[in-house]
């Protein structure tokens, strides 16, 4: 009795060691497309201009340490059309998101393989608006905005990865 006790607490740290290790993927590219001509408004176009390349520096600082040679390459395409009525949104800035389709390949391990539409609310952003910023004044054209999407949007994508 003492043996399977011991033997079955054995395979249990063996285990809970085993899965972090899957759970952790490293990343070898990222890549974020968002089709600014599709965009009609010249001014949400004007606004979101640099989304791709700010969008992936995000998500490549959130994944410090765990980047590599060899990994997963993962895919962001921005939903233009959600981008667009976000800017022009009349409801209020609350209800704004930021919309793209996550897709994380991998050349050999077939565990790494995820796709998924990822929505993220200002709501859920709001926490990445700094400090002292009054939420009731930021709008969908604010810089504080901007940067708080940004970092949710790839906050999100980071933690999924593990």
């Amino acid at each position: 009795m003492m043996k399977k006790a011991i033997l079955g607490l054995a395979a249990s740290f063996t285990i809970a060691s085993v899965i972090p290790g899957i759970a952790e993927t490293i990343v070898r590219e990222v890549e974020v497309t968002v089709d600014m001509a599709s965009i009609q408004n010249e001014k949400a176009a004007a606004h979101w201009a640099t989304l791709a390349d700010d969008l992936e520096n995000a998500i490549i600082a959130g994944l410090v340490g765990k980047t590599g040679e060899e990994g997963a390459k993962v895919l962001v395409d921005i939903d233009e059309v959600e981008l667009a009525n976000t800017y022009q949104e009349l409801t209020g800035v609350a209800e704004s998101r930021l919309v793209g389709d996550v897709a994380v390949t991998h050349d050999s391990d077939n565990t790494k393989f995820d796709a998924y539409k990822l929505t993220v609310t200002f709501e859920e952003a709001s926490p990445f608006v700094p400090e002292g910023i009054d939420l009731a004044k930021v709008t969908t054209d604010s810089h504080e905005y901007y940067d708080a999407m940004v970092k949710a949007f790839a906050d999100h994508i980071v933690r999924k990865l593990g």
